[in-house]
């Protein structure tokens, strides 16, 4: 039966995004804070802050998240949640 209700109602992927928590404080502000919240707030997002995931170096240079254990990096952390969505709408 499950067979039958998947291929009519099939189910997001479950989405693990991970957040440096040194690079939010550098990088989040006020309007920023709310649309991740917005975005994060999703039933098949599992979201986890670090305090540090040991990416110094891409910390350093840029916002960044990693999905899926796949680092996704922006030069703004606009673009960063531009980037999120994507990911997430796949």
């Amino acid at each position: 039966m499950k067979i039958f209700f998947s291929k009519f109602f099939p189910s997001k992927k479950k989405i693990q995004i991970e957040f440096c928590q040194n690079n939010l404080d550098r990088h989040l502000n006020e309007k920023t804070t709310l649309a991740f919240s917005q975005l994060l707030q999703q039933s098949h997002i599992h979201y986890k802050e670090y305090e540090c995931l040991s990416n110094c170096s891409t910390c350093r240079k840029s916002a960044y998240a990693i999905v899926n254990g796949q680092v996704i990096e922006a030069n703004h952390i606009d673009e960063l949640l531009l980037l999120l969505k994507e990911q997430v709408s796949k």
